[in-house]
C-alpha cells in the first residue's frame, strides 16, 4: 500500500499501481495541513509535517502487514520548501516517501476557427523513492 498525502485525489493509474486514498475525514485534515496562507517559519513548517505524519500512522487503513498498522510507503507532493521535513517526518516513522512520476503526452487539435488547441495529459508512469 502507498498512501496519498498529497492534496489530489489518486488518478487511476495511481490507484492500480497500489495507492490508497485517507479517508473523506482524514483527507479534508491532510488539505489543511498542505494549505499555507501565511509565511511559514521552521517551526511551524516542522510541525505541519510531524502533523501529516502521524496522520499517515493513525490513517484507519492499516498497513501491508497485520501485526503493523503503519503504511510503509506514502506519496508526497505539495511546496517545495515543505516536502524535505515532510520526508524526513515520514522516514523517521519507518514510511518511505514517494514522488508520483508522470509523462506529459502533448498533442494539437486544430478548431474549426483555425486556432491551434494544445492538450496535455500527464500519465502516471511510476515513483521515485527518496
Amino acid at each position: 500500500m502507498i498512501l496519498n498525502l498529497t492534496q489530489h485525489l489518486a488518478t487511476s493509474e495511481q490507484l492500480a499501481a497500489g495507492v490508497v486514498d485517507l479517508p473523506e475525514d482524514k483527507r479534508a485534515a491532510l488539505t489543511r495541513a498542505l494549505t499555507v496562507t501565511t509565511l511559514p517559519d521552521r517551526e511551524s513548517i516542522e510541525a505541519r509535517c510531524d502533523y501529516i505524519a502521524e496522520l499517515a500512522c493513525q490513517n484507519g487503513l492499516g498497513g501491508d502487514d497485520e501485526d503493523d498498522p503503519h503504511p510503509r510507503m506514502a506519496m508526497i507532493g505539495g511546496a517545495p520548501w515543505l516536502m524535505s521535513t515532510l520526508e524526513q517526518a515520514l522516514t523517521e516513522r519507518g514510511i518511505t516517501p514517494l514522488y508520483a512520476f508522470s509523462v506529459r503526452e502533448s498533442t494539437e487539435r486544430i478548431l474549426p476557427n483555425g486556432t491551434v488547441q494544445k492538450i496535455n495529459v500527464f500519465k502516471h508512469a511510476g515513483f521515485v523513492k527518496i
